[in-house]
């Protein structure tokens, strides 16, 4: 009876170990989901973009654009005659809402200074604390947990499909392919209970872009 009991203990051990190296590495996902998108060199290529955005929320939806150069942007918004900017020059940036001018701090723009157009790129595999399989609504998910953050990659496309933080959720239900990269063309977010949808159009890569578009007066 010993004997079985440690040879039942020793089978369970084992199925767990081999579920364990059938999780891949964190940067092995991080890596499967930039191959996903269109590949490293393909997103690496990508020098400007810009879209339009439309966020509907609480029965309502602003009409808006977002334009990227390096690691400048500037995302503008606009509700009911109302226009709420951010805008960030590579040095310094800030957000004005309803003629309010906030600088952003200083923890902020020292991320925006190293932020990529494609988010991907600046994946750190490093900064990742755990890594798990986990099946969501008969979905399997590998799931990256950072000291803020878990990110949900789809097991079979490689492709972010959740991210969860203290702020809310954040779920991609539909992306885009555009000239052979696929971007996020429809989101939505739960924040404190409240739902936001955010859809993107006319996405469209290495078009000219000014630096003046960027300019903070």
């Amino acid at each position: 009876m010993k004997k079985l009991i440690v040879s039942f203990a020793l089978s369970l051990l084992f199925a767990a170990n081999v579920m364990a190296q059938n999780v891949p590495t964190a940067k092995q996902i991080i890596d499967n989901y930039v191959t996903a998108l269109g590949g490293k060199a393909k997103l690496e290529s990508i020098k400007t973009l810009s879209m339009k955005n439309t966020i509907s929320v609480m029965g309502m939806d602003m009409e808006g654009t977002t334009v990227k150069k390096d690691n400048k942007f500037k995302s503008t918004q606009t509700m009911m005659g109302q226009e709420m900017v951010q805008v960030f020059n590579g040095e310094k940036g800030y957000a004005n809402q309803m003629g309010q001018k906030i600088d952003f701090p200083a923890d902020q723009i020292e991320k925006l200074k190293t932020a990529k157009i494609m988010d991907a790129l600046g994946l750190d595999a490093a900064k990742i604390k755990t890594v798990e399989k986990k099946q969501v609504e008969g979905k399997d998910f590998y799931v990256l947990s950072s000291d803020d953050t878990k990110s949900y990659f789809d097991v079979k496309t490689g492709l972010l499909s959740k991210s969860e933080n203290e702020k809310g959720t954040m779920t991609i239900n539909k992306y885009a392919d555009v000239d052979g990269v696929k971007f996020v063309e429809e989101m939505s977010i739960d924040a404190a209970g409240q739902q936001i949808t955010i859809k993107n159009s006319e996405i469209k890569v290495n078009q000219p872009v000014s630096d003046d578009v960027f300019k903070i007066e």
